[in-house]
């Protein structure tokens, strides 16, 4: 007895008509049936003749199998020349979407470095502003543990520095860059992959216009989040190459862009997981009982093998990614965590409340792609006062959709997006690790988010197919849905235009945000605006009074206003705390050092730049601190050598004016005239730093 679906036949398909208006096909006549990659024929035969054929099941050679819902479809005839042809209507779409791209987040080219990382990343890495040395590249390779391990970032930056300088322009413009060639790489692997170009487009411009992934592209510390989708794009193209025809050498280049990916971030450990799912569709290679009954026709045909054989081939990869989460986990984190480890800090809360959160937070990213609303950098974690009706409500729901998904595993689209979607969060969600005191985090969604574009935009042409929906009327919706992600992403990228906008934001958009807080003061402070500085520091240090970041921020505010004594018992009580960074550490010695050089203790200050050696030895600070007493003590020689460490650590115009001044009295002209120029290179208000410099010497 034949089965329903084996009795339905796509009318406009077996007549040659289009499935969706001028998506891609072969560009071959339709006059004339031709095969599918199962030889079975797709086109060409009447309705009534297929329904004939079929009910002799040993007439396999004429019998026609159901269009899946990914098939490549057919062009219109009326469809105009350039877009019938592939590579054409290829090349067309990516320039396109690549110029869209990179005309909406031009606004981001003005933006400064941001006071969140970007200073351990580019502005005060030594390694980093020393562009491509041999030096920097031994050291982005063997990086300190108090860094994560991305060789490829760390390199990609010192090439920044080498080609820009400080120039924030430069940095921001890359990270555009690297975005723009992620948009179209998708669209180009899903289009030859699927056969649907509409389709595949659609997905790769919500990725790149929508604004929950302005943060992985505004900001310059996640560098990591761009560059490491880019090999993982190259990754999985160069998996579709070898699904095609297997071959070590196509192995070996699937393998060698992994490896750039995870030398990138590791956030892409999920690669092998993800590669099963488009086993499953679109590359259709998982051979069983429910994937084999639906045949078709793309560019990425490969021959169909049993699960067992798909997971073997997949330990090697499965083993690059056990290792890259080792590396993290033993090297990762150090430099940007200044919590104290007492009490329930982000690396102690139980599994129960990581669950809890970990729900919710899949949910949020959820609501977001469809509200882009009050993001912010920054998502405080609740820690024990996580909702748990919020919690069990989002776990029923997403418990629910997972079972909705399996039952319907023959909607392809749904069945891998909503599992890519779940799969490639999981790592970031913090339901097995928590994650920098964070419940979530808007460039955690960089990659997840794919596999839910993939849903919206293959059933929103399911739709528009099934209910016969007039192309004016879906032209003239994608119209107003492209402009208004245009409106949304101009609006949020506004806020990143400086650093006091961003946090200002950040604070009105989130409660309770600790970091927001400090980092707003901090922000403030650069501007010189210490009055608005100190009611942020308060509330920060209300939040977490014993928190040792918070008392140092009061006690850097004391020491500006000349509060000396204030601040040096802030400074003893960040050194006698439980802190899990060395450099905070050696600032909170280095600037105990400055506040004793003040009162001129100077023994105390030669003790406490010290033990900032002693914490941190490429701490520049203290080694301006150090040639400030050698200077005091007569020794100018000295002093010039401590400065010019200092210089070299971290070029600075109060460092090189430093530098001038002690050359100018041992009588070396030309070197001092040099350090003057370096110095004024690097300041816009060098009368300012100028001052700076007589108030140390006068000390």
């Amino acid at each position: 007895m034949l089965g329903k679906r084996e009795w339905k036949v796509n009318r406009k398909l077996c007549f040659g008509e289009s499935v969706e208006n001028n998506a891609g096909g072969t560009g071959r006549p339709h006059s004339r049936p031709r095969r599918n990659t199962h030889g079975t024929f797709v086109s060409g035969i009447p309705p009534f003749v297929h329904a004939i054929v079929t009910s002799y099941p040993h007439k396999r050679k004429y019998r026609m199998k159901l269009m899946d819902p990914a098939q490549k479809p057919v062009p219109r005839p009326d469809a105009s020349p350039i877009f019938r042809v592939p590579a054409k209507r290829r090349l067309i779409l990516s320039l396109l979407l690549a110029l869209i791209t990179l005309a909406l987040y031009n606004p981001i080219t003005h933006a400064p470095f941001l006071n969140y990382d970007d200073n351990v990343y580019v502005t005060e890495n030594s390694q980093v502003r020393a562009g491509l040395t041999a030096s920097t590249i031994r050291w982005s390779f063997l990086t300190p543990a108090a860094y994560d391990w991305h060789p490829l970032t760390w390199l990609s930056y010192a090439m920044d520095a080498e080609i820009f300088g400080m120039n924030p322009a430069g940095y921001h413009f890359v990270n555009v860059l690297l975005h723009a060639a992620n948009a179209v790489l998708l669209f180009l692997i899903l289009e030859t992959a699927t056969g649907f170009a509409w389709r595949s487009l659609a997905v790769a411009t919500l990725f790149a216009l929508h604004p929950i992934n302005v943060e992985s592209v505004a900001w310059i510390a996640e560098r990591k989040n761009v560059l490491s989708m880019l090999f993982f794009l190259v990754a999985l193209a160069a998996y579709g190459w070898y699904a095609r025809r297997p071959g070590i050498g196509r192995y070996l280049a699937v393998t060698l862009a992994y490896v750039f990916a995870l030398m990138s971030k590791a956030q892409v450990i999920t690669f092998p997981f993800a590669l099963l799912l488009l086993d499953y569709w679109p590359l259709n290679r998982l051979n069983d009982n429910f994937t084999t009954a639906q045949g078709r026709e793309t560019e990425f045909a490969a021959r169909t093998v049993s699960l067992w054989r798909l997971l073997a081939e997949k330990v090697p990869w499965i083993g690059l990614s056990a290792v890259s989460a080792v590396i993290t986990m033993k090297t990762g984190g150090a430099a940007f965590s200044y919590l104290a480890l007492t009490g329930a800090t982000e690396t102690r809360f139980p599994l129960w409340v990581r669950f809890e959160s970990a729900a919710i937070a899949y949910v949020q990213y959820l609501w977001k792609i469809f509200w882009p609303a009050n993001l912010a950098l920054a998502y405080p974690h609740p820690g024990f006062a996580v909702n748990r009706t919020a919690a069990l409500m989002s776990a029923i729901m997403l418990i629910a959709v997972s079972i909705l998904a399996v039952v319907f595993r023959r909607h392809r689209p749904f069945f891998v997006g909503w599992f890519w979607f779940v799969g490639t969060m999981l790592p970031m969600s913090g339901a097995l690790v928590q994650i920098a005191g964070l419940s979530m985090a808007d460039r955690y969604a960089y990659i997840p988010l794919l596999g839910i574009f993939v849903i919206l935009c293959w059933g929103v042409a399911e739709l528009i197919e099934r209910w016969h929906v007039p192309p004016p009327v879906y032209a003239s919706a994608s119209a107003v849905i492209l402009l208004t992600l245009g409106l949304a992403l101009h609006r949020q990228l506004g806020f990143w235009r400086d650093n006091v906008t961003l946090w200002s934001h950040t604070l009105q958009v989130t409660k309770q945000n600790f970091v927001a807080e400090e980092d707003l003061a901090m922000a403030y402070i650069s501007e010189g605006r210490a009055a608005d500085a100190l009611p942020h520091f308060q509330r920060a240090h209300k939040m977490f009074p014993d928190d040792p970041l918070a008392t140092m921020n009061i006690a850097t505010y004391d020491q500006m206003l000349g509060r000396y004594q204030s601040a040096l018992n802030g400074y003893a009580s960040v050194i006698q705390a439980r802190v899990a960074a060395p450099s905070l550490m050696a600032t909170a010695f280095a600037n105990s050092g400055y506040a004793h050089l003040s009162l001129k203790q100077y023994d105390s200050a030669k003790q406490d730049f010290e033990g900032a050696l002693r914490q941190q030895p490429l701490n520049s600070s203290s080694y301006r601190g150090l040639g400030l007493l050698a200077e005091r003590a007569g020794n100018i020689a000295q002093a010039a050598k401590y400065y010019e460490q200092a210089v070299e650590l971290q070029p600075t115009s109060v460092g090189y004016l430093l530098l001038a001044h002690a050359l100018d009295i041992t009588r070396q002209p030309e070197a001092a005239r040099a350090a003057q120029v370096q110095a004024t290179q690097l300041t816009p208000d060098i009368n300012g730093d100028i001052s700076t410099v007589r108030q140390l010497l006068a000390n």
